[in-house]
């Protein structure tokens, strides 16, 4: 007997019923200034358009900007969504921002032209029965369908490497891939390559003995063998210095390590979930990542879609924020223009942070004019015990987010403003690399300027 299909999610557009969508056939036809035609086949998957080698598709012009423009399904319509660019995207010689596009209407970036086509017949997706995976929620087609491919690779034990933006959840469903595979039992273990100081990762990933360098005063494990009979979740792999990227093909092809100092290798039994929100197909290009090593860890390739293609979902996962609250809340705890409020917001720091935003709506809910994005949501109204009494209302995790988000906010923005807006400056004076701080700006859509 099938087991019943879960009821659908108020506020999504998605008839989870539906196991199986039909998608038809579309493909974009790129004619460039100069070089060949390009035919690209538009799937679930938004496809950014732009003159960075990461772009899905390369415009080589010096017109289109590095990520120009985006252009990807909303249900059966298509949608194309002008990314900030300098010199702009048109539609039928229109400058657009975000618009519908019909197929055969003529998009110029540059000096490329971009149409829209329908080929002949449709494309069956298969969808997963339920709206989340493990703690990911989503009821959305291209999220749906991204369950549904995890849910099969889940089963083996191949490698899977998560690619997606900072906040996307890469670790919620890299813990769901280890929790319905054969390796339940066995420990999920995390390492952030982006989180450990170069110096460290090493010793972090393969362990050491006693002796083997200063300060190595006890012998120590590395996360391939605290990981044997479990999962291996390694982050932000694009992170990873050239130098260790041999050794770590090694240990995956091998399945051995060996620690630092030692003689011995020992046998890991370790199934290898990665994930970074580089593209690591241009990085294999540009000679920063191993060539060999990006084709044995992308067995299965998953793309996560950022919270801005799918908006619809976004009542699910407020609905879920609100109940984690404790005690539990309701839409009814927000301020009354919450709704449009969040769906019209682009999310750069994803569903984590919708989850801080819903905090900061309950924590200052009086502190958000209308018509005012979400993001300006700040601590003016309350202060002292009363604030003290909001943020205590909060579950730890939540409380300690919403807190470090404001100070993180408002140092990056005072550090910026003292070095008029010099990325590399300020990162110098927060000790920190110039690539964290970008990912900083990026996850709170804070500008430079």
């Amino acid at each position: 007997m099938s087991r019943p299909a879960p009821p659908v999610p108020e506020g999504t557009l998605t008839d989870v019923r539906a196991n199986v969508v039909e998608l038809p056939n579309l493909r974009l036809v790129l004619a460039p200034a100069r070089g060949k035609k390009l035919e690209i086949p538009l799937g679930v998957s938004p496809v950014v358009l732009g003159s960075d080698p990461e772009c899905d598709v390369l415009v080589d012009d010096p017109r289109v900007s590095r990520k120009h423009c985006e252009i990807r399904r909303d249900g059966r319509a298509v949608i194309i969504r002008d990314l900030g660019s300098k010199n702009g995207t048109y539609v039928e010689k229109v400058a657009i921002r975000e618009a519908f596009l019909e197929p055969k209407a003529t998009v110029t970036i540059g000096g490329a032209r971009l149409t829209l086509e329908a080929a002949r017949g449709s494309s069956r997706l298969e969808l997963s029965r339920g709206v989340h995976f493990g703690q990911a929620l989503g009821a959305s087609v291209a999220m749906r369908a991204l369950f549904a491919n995890l849910e099969r690779a889940a089963q083996t034990d191949e490698t899977i490497v998560l690619l997606g933006e900072s906040g996307t959840g890469k670790e919620l469903l890299a813990r769901g891939i280890h929790d319905v595979s054969r390796r339940a039992a066995g420990p999920f273990i995390v390492f952030d390559c982006a989180a450990i100081a170069p110096t460290l990762l090493e010793a972090e990933l393969f362990g050491y003995v006693r002796g083997a360098f200063t300060g190595a005063v006890q012998p120590h494990a590395g996360v391939f063998e605290q990981a044997h009979g479990g999962t291996l979740f390694i982050d932000e792999l694009g992170e990873l210095p050239a130098e260790l990227q041999p050794k770590l093909l090694r240990a995956l092809e091998a399945r051995q390590v060996r620690r630092i100092g030692a003689t011995d290798w020992m046998h890991v039994d370790v199934r290898i979930v990665a994930a970074t929100h580089r593209d690591l197909r241009a990085r294999v290009l540009a000679k920063q990542f191993r060539e060999d090593l990006y084709y044995r860890l992308a067995v299965v390739e998953a793309l996560i879609p950022p919270l801005r293609d799918r908006r619809d979902d976004i009542p699910l996962l407020v609905e879920h924020f609100l109940r984690g609250m404790s005690p539990p809340r309701t839409w009814a705890d927000l301020p009354p223009n919450a709704s449009e409020l969040l769906r019209a917001h682009d999310w750069p720091g994803n569903v984590r942070e919708l989850r801080n935003m819903v905090a900061r709506l309950l924590l200052f809910p009086t502190s958000v004019p209308a018509g005012a994005p979400p993001s300006s949501a700040r601590p003016t109204a309350l202060e002292g015990s009363a604030q003290s009494a909001a943020v205590l209302a909060l579950p730890l995790r939540e409380a300690r987010e919403v807190m470090v988000e404001q100070f993180e906010r408002a140092y990056i923005a005072a550090k910026l403003n003292e070095h008029g807006g010099n990325v590399s400056r300020a990162a110098e004076a927060m000790h920190v690399s110039r690539q964290f701080l970008h990912r900083l700006l990026e996850r709170y859509g804070i500008a430079r300027s």
